[in-house]
């Protein structure tokens, strides 16, 4: 039998993973074989969640620190995985941030910072990992996470310089892959919706959400732990070898209304 979501070898870097989205996304990889790289600013972190990927799924793993706001320590950090592998095959660009305030009281500071890790971290990783190990390659699955609120706009958590950043990435996914598609490059996003993480977590629970929930979302219900899973599994496989500058958003419908 086949498997068509074989990546068994396959070298991923993950972003973001000291915990929430990108660990389980890692451990979906980990889960077909990849070999993971886990990159996050704490060096701590993702030296547990390396471990922890190691245990429980018999791959490889190689914890790199990264500070993707850092030209300098994105190459660096790119640079120590082809040392040791010789090869990126896979990058979810899954770090980032998230100002809430009203849109009149954001700061000058929290929409540059947004829009410097968000949008152009998810740049200056894509473009460093494409030139270095993926151009040459003719090969490669870039994944980057934007968000539901880079298609839409919302009513009930100003978040303006999130919204940007993200709508940064939708189009920056289309762009990358229009240009890179005749390496053997494919570039799409996957646009999630809301997910219970360590930082949505009080929000999300909040009586004001949940009923916000019922309302917004066809399916009256957040996302549920492994519920990205199938899609990065997907994104980053063989399988997906003729999509490519999609933006896939899961979200339970709530950008169909």
């Amino acid at each position: 039998m086949k498997n068509y979501f074989d990546l068994t070898g396959r070298v991923a870097i993950v972003t973001g993973c000291s915990g929430g989205l990108g660990v389980q996304m890692a451990k979906a990889l980990a889960n077909q074989g990849a070999i993971i790289v886990p990159m996050a600013r704490r060096e701590n972190k993702i030296q547990e969640v390396a471990q922890e990927i190691h245990d429980e799924y018999g791959v490889e793993t190689f914890p790199v620190p990264v500070d993707i706001s850092d030209t300098e320590k994105v190459n660096a950090a790119i640079a120590k995985v082809l040392e040791k592998f010789g090869r990126i095959d896979i990058l979810v660009n899954n770090a980032g941030t998230g100002a809430v305030a009203p849109a009149e009281d954001i700061t000058d500071e929290q929409f540059d910072n947004e829009c410097n890790i968000d949008l152009f971290g998810t740049f200056r990783m894509a473009r460093e990992v494409a030139k270095k190990a993926m151009i040459p390659a003719k090969y490669g699955r870039i994944i980057n996470i934007a968000s539901m609120y880079g298609l839409v706009g919302n009513k009930i958590a100003g978040s303006a310089p999130y919204h940007a950043a993200k709508g940064g990435v939708v189009n920056l996914t289309r762009a990358l892959a229009a240009e890179w598609g005749k390496y053997g490059i494919t570039v799409n996003a996957i646009c999630p919706g809301y997910f219970y993480t360590p930082l949505t977590q009080e929000t999300l629970d909040s009586d004001f959400f949940q009923a916000n929930a019922k309302t917004m979302i066809p399916e009256e219900r957040y996302g549920n732990e492994g519920e990205l899973d199938t899609a990065a599994i997907f994104l980053a496989s063989e399988a997906s070898s003729y999509v490519t500058g999609v933006n896939l958003p899961v979200d339970g419908g709530y950008t169909c209304m």
